[in-house]
């Protein structure tokens, strides 16, 4: 979702700058704030005691992140931590509430992009109860590259072996193994220890 900036900050909506590895929310901490992304990244994920990552998604500049659990009054489900100086714009639910209520389109955009989301998840689902890794890859890479650039030209693949490990709830040596198998059967292309799909 990406709602114009000015409007945001017209309705109270704040810029707040974060370091590298910041946390903007943890898990469990309530939802208040509706976030967007001016500059930087932020990835959101969960993480169990022995410290392995699961990824639920990376997002960019102009997107925002965390809003399913703002409406619904909600803890939130996941961790959010940026992945470089990021800017963020902030904006309170009740704030949010009166721009959608002065623009009305902004809820038709939400339900788009809510949808968006959970068939997205339920893809992905669907590809972590497959136990074949490259079902389980392929499945990762082909969402990514619908969201970036839908044509049949391969794409870079912006993420490092342990985050794709990390979205797939795959072993990173599973991933790297699997990937160069998919290399030899010319699924993808790894050039200068880059990925291309």
């Amino acid at each position: 979702m990406n709602i114009d900036p000015d409007i945001l900050t017209a309705w109270g909506g704040v810029y707040k700058k974060y370091d590298k590895h910041e946390h903007v929310f943890h898990e469990g901490e309530l939802a208040r704030f509706y976030y967007q992304i001016v500059e930087g990244s932020v990835k959101m994920y969960n993480s169990n005691e022995a410290g392995k990552e699961y990824l639920q998604g990376i997002f960019y500049q102009s997107q925002s992140f965390g809003e399913p659990p703002l409406f619904i009054d909600k803890p939130y489900p996941a961790n959010a931590m940026c992945l470089q100086k990021s800017i963020l714009i902030r904006i309170s639910l009740e704030n949010l509430n009166k721009i959608i209520v002065e623009y009305p389109k902004l809820m038709e955009d939400f339900v788009k992009h809510f949808s968006r989301r959970i068939y997205n998840k339920s893809i992905t689902a669907k590809e972590i109860v497959n136990n074949n890794p490259e079902f389980r890859i392929l499945g990762f890479l082909e969402s990514y590259k619908k969201s970036q650039a839908p044509c049949e030209e391969k794409i870079i693949i912006p993420f490092t072996r342990q985050e794709i490990a990390n979205f797939t709830g795959l072993r990173v040596e599973t991933v790297i193994r699997t990937l160069m198998k998919m290399q030899t059967l010319e699924k993808l292309i790894i050039r200068n220890h880059k990925l291309y799909y």
